[in-house]
C-alpha cells in the first residue's frame, strides 16, 4: 500500500511555489513519474502512459478536436507555461482524496523533482491558471487561492484580459453557460425548503443569486460560512452560470466562496 504523507505548501507574500513539508494536509504520495507531454495547461501525460489532471486549477481551454469548440485565450501560453516547467522531467505525484476522475485521468498535485517547484502554485502565480476546486478535492485551496489573488493583483497572464475578468453581479448577460468569478454585495439571503439562496438584486427572479442546498449549506457551516448572517457582506463566488431566474451559480462546497472586506470598490483585485 502507498504511504500517506501529511504535506502543506509553506509560503507567505510574494514566496515562490516550491517549498513542501510536513504539515496538516493529508496526501498520498504517487511516487515519481515522467512528463513525457503536455497536453494543455493543466494536463500532462506521463511515460507510462497515464494521464495526469492537474487538480484544484483551470487553465485556459484548448480544443483539442472538439467540435464548435475554440481556444480560449492563452490557452496555447498556458500549455507553453506547462511545458516549460515539467516536459520531459522527472515529477513527484501526491494523489488528490478522489484519486481519479470520470474520464480515467489521475487526479493529483505534482512537483518538479529537481527544486519541488509545485506545478499548480507556479502555473497560478505566472497567471496561467484559476483555482477550480470540487466538493470531494479541496485540498490546499487556500494556498492555491492565494497565488490567484497575487497574479491577479499583479495583472498578469490571464488576468490581463477582459475575457477572464472578475464579474459583477450586474455584468453577466453575455456569460451563461461559462465558468465566471463574480464579485459583490450581499443584498439579501433566504432558506426557501431545502436551498439557500444568497441573492445580489432586489429582482430574485432577474437578478444574479447563488444557490446551496441545505445539504451543502452543512459543509459552509463546518467552514464558518454562515450563509444566511451574508446579507450587506462583499463576497467572491466562482462557479459555472446558469440561467434560472437570472443568472446563478450553484455553489456545493465553500472554497468556492470567499468573504472580502469591506471596500467601496466594486471590484478587488
Amino acid at each position: 500500500m502507498v504511504p500517506v504523507l501529511r504535506l502543506i505548501v509553506l509560503f507567505a507574500v510574494l514566496c515562490s511555489a516550491s517549498a513542501w513539508a510536513l504539515g496538516p494536509e493529508t496526501l498520498q504520495d504517487g511516487g515519481l513519474a515522467r512528463v513525457s507531454r503536455v497536453v494543455d495547461g493543466d494536463t500532462v501525460v506521463l511515460t507510462d502512459g497515464r494521464q495526469v489532471r492537474l487538480v484544484g486549477i483551470q487553465a485556459p481551454k484548448l480544443a483539442l478536436g472538439r467540435a464548435n469548440f475554440k481556444d480560449w485565450p492563452l490557452a496555447i501560453e498556458a500549455k507553453r507555461g506547462a511545458e516549460d516547467l515539467v516536459l520531459d522531467q522527472d515529477v513527484h505525484l501526491y494523489f488528490a482524496p478522489a484519486p481519479q476522475d470520470r474520464h480515467g485521468r489521475v487526479l493529483a498535485h505534482v512537483t518538479r523533482q529537481t527544486d519541488s517547484v509545485w506545478l499548480q502554485g507556479e502555473l497560478l502565480k505566472r497567471g496561467l491558471a484559476r483555482v477550480y476546486t470540487f466538493p470531494d478535492n479541496r485540498v490546499l485551496a487556500a494556498e492555491l487561492l492565494a497565488f490567484e489573488r497575487q497574479a491577479r493583483s499583479a495583472q498578469v497572464g490571464i488576468w490581463a484580459l477582459v475575457h477572464y475578468m472578475v464579474r459583477t453581479p450586474y455584468t453577466l448577460a453575455a456569460d451563461m453557460g461559462t465558468f465566471q468569478i463574480v464579485e459583490g454585495r450581499v443584498l439579501d439571503t433566504a432558506q426557501v425548503k431545502n436551498t439557500v439562496y444568497v441573492n445580489f438584486g432586489k429582482n430574485w427572479r432577474s437578478d444574479f443569486t447563488v444557490k446551496v442546498s441545505a445539504r451543502d449549506a452543512k459543509l459552509f457551516a463546518e467552514a464558518g460560512i454562515e450563509l444566511l448572517a451574508l446579507k450587506g457582506k462583499r463576497v467572491r463566488v466562482r462557479g459555472w452560470i446558469k440561467s434560472q431566474n437570472g443568472p446563478m451559480i450553484e455553489l456545493d462546497h465553500p472554497e468556492r466562496l470567499e468573504i472580502l472586506e469591506d471596500k467601496k470598490d466594486p471590484i478587488a483585485r
